[in-house]
């Protein structure tokens, strides 16, 4: 038997079996439609595969925000969300009728453990995983466990400092309008340009206002959780002149205040891309399996 690992994400739901990279199987997608139809979609898959050769777990790391505390009523349930008809919805209760031992944890935090486990910031016990893509999220690992407080990190909804002469935009987040992820995420971007972020050129100055939200916001999880390395992913993140830009205002943001990261070549290996490509989150997912079954 196998574990099954699950990624739900705001665009598309991917699906995996296996227990590590070496036999990791094909991966089945299914789009992030209406939560009812999503989720007896992704309830079939896990069910054929099941009856077929069985499945001794499933991890689910899904978007958030979800309710993580198992001694809360709503345990396992979206909170509010971004995403249409999602907030409030049961994930745990549909998914519990498998029979099987099920670990819940955000998207984020999955992918930080996949890149923990196999990827980017393996054999390191604190490091962070941020992704910028549809929206922004920030996966934390500290002491080698996944964060978890009274909710889990939102660092996506962080305010950050900006100039409203060189940036007139509002924000797009329906929450906070000029929050990070209001400001920097896929869908932000194409609230600002009318068109998918994917048209701008490289040398666009849009991406410059881009990497300095984000390096604002690395330097604040610099000075508060001090992580080892930190994995910039997501289709934004991933961009090659996002991360490069971005580590560049870093260093500026930081103003030569912590002398471990002041080196020369250091940021080039503190703030790096993932590892594992798109594998991070359904590899997390698969740990989150693991550890339910354990």
């Amino acid at each position: 038997m196998t574990y099954a690992g699950v990624e739900i994400g705001g665009t598309k739901v991917v699906v995996a079996f296996g227990s590590g990279p070496e036999d990791l199987g094909d991966r089945v997608r299914i789009p992030t439609t209406a939560p009812d139809e999503t989720l007896e979609a992704l309830f079939k898959v896990l069910e054929a595969r099941r009856a077929r050769s069985g499945l001794r777990a499933v991890g689910v790391a899904t978007f958030g925000p979800v309710r993580l505390d198992p001694g809360a009523a709503d345990h396992g349930r979206l909170l509010a969300t971004p995403k249409p008809g999602w907030s409030g919805v049961d994930l745990l209760g549909v998914l519990s009728g498998l029979g099987l031992p099920i670990g819940l944890d955000t998207d984020v935090n999955g992918a930080a453990l996949g890149e923990g486990r196999w990827g980017a910031c393996a054999g390191l016990a604190d490091h962070a995983y941020i992704t910028v893509g549809t929206g922004v999220g920030v996966g934390l690992v500290v002491n080698g466990a996944p964060v978890h407080g009274a909710l889990h990190p939102e660092l996506g909804h962080l305010p950050v400092r900006r100039d409203p002469a060189s940036d007139p935009f509002v924000g797009a987040c329906p929450f906070h309008g000029d929050c990070l992820e209001g400001l920097v995420s896929g869908a932000a971007l194409a609230a600002r340009l009318g068109r998918p972020a994917e048209t701008l050129s490289t040398d666009d100055p849009l991406w410059d206002l881009v990497s300095d939200y984000l390096a604002q916001m690395i330097v604040a999880l610099t000075y508060t959780i001090a992580p080892r390395r930190i994995v910039l992913g997501g289709g934004v993140g991933q961009t090659p002149h996002v991360l490069s830009r971005t580590r560049e205002r870093v260093a500026s943001w930081l103003g030569g205040y912590l002398p471990d990261l002041r080196r020369p070549g250091v940021l080039e290996d503190y703030l790096v891309a993932p590892a594992l490509g798109e594998n991070s989150g359904v590899l997390g997912a698969i740990v989150l399996a693991e550890n339910a079954s354990a």
